[in-house]
């Protein structure tokens, strides 16, 4: 392999001050802006991130409650490595506007969802019909993606066993809604913000 050059000038290649240098307009055009990542996308990023040993090893765990790390996204999502203690969940909620990704790094994580799309504003209680629960299991290296008003509980429910899982958004999440549930009924309890969060 021959060794690298680097470029010097020679005399030739110098102009000389009293060369004529013609004038050249320069365009500066801005960089195009990256395109939004699509739920498959982002599907394979969090799969990528949960098989990457070092990142998981390096998330403090804590025995009372989710730990968490920002991490950055593809394409300007919003992305989370997250803990979880054993019998903990994140109770229903949805992510508004965002798609997403999740897949599970370590351990195992149950998923709850509907099958049903919320109105986005201007309820407070909706009447569920049979038929709309969903749920599975996501053992290590496991995943799903979601669309848009995507309702959900995720659940560690290991009595001994942390879990760990790797998240991503987009658009970064512009709020959560989150949902108390009585049998078939679903209630609005809140509507949190970014900075309720991070």
């Amino acid at each position: 392999m021959s060794s690298p050059r680097s470029a010097v000038p020679t005399a030739a290649s110098v102009p000389s001050p009293s060369a004529a240098v013609p004038s050249v307009a320069v365009h500066s055009t801005p960089a195009p802006s990256p395109a939004a990542p699509t739920v498959a996308e982002l599907l394979d990023f969090v799969r990528r991130t949960a098989r990457d040993e070092a990142l998981i090893a390096s998330l403090p765990l804590d025995p009372e409650g989710r730990t968490w790390i920002r991490l950055d996204g593809p394409g300007g999502s919003e992305a989370w490595l997250i803990g979880w203690p054993p019998g903990t969940g994140t109770g229903w909620h949805d992510h508004a506007d965002s798609i997403g990704a999740f897949t599970t790094a370590a351990g195992a994580l149950k998923e709850h969802s509907l099958a049903v799309r919320l109105p986005t504003d201007g309820w407070k209680t909706l009447e569920l019909t049979e038929g709309v629960d969903r749920s599975r299991e996501l053992t290590t290296s496991q995943g799903r993606a979601f669309g848009q008003n995507h309702v959900h509980e995720v659940l560690n429910e290991s009595e001994d066993v942390h879990a760990i899982s790797v998240h991503a958004y987009y658009p970064p999440l512009p709020r959560i809604r989150r949902f108390s549930r009585t049998g078939a009924v679903l209630r609005l309890e809140q509507t949190e913000s970014p900075e309720d969060w991070q």
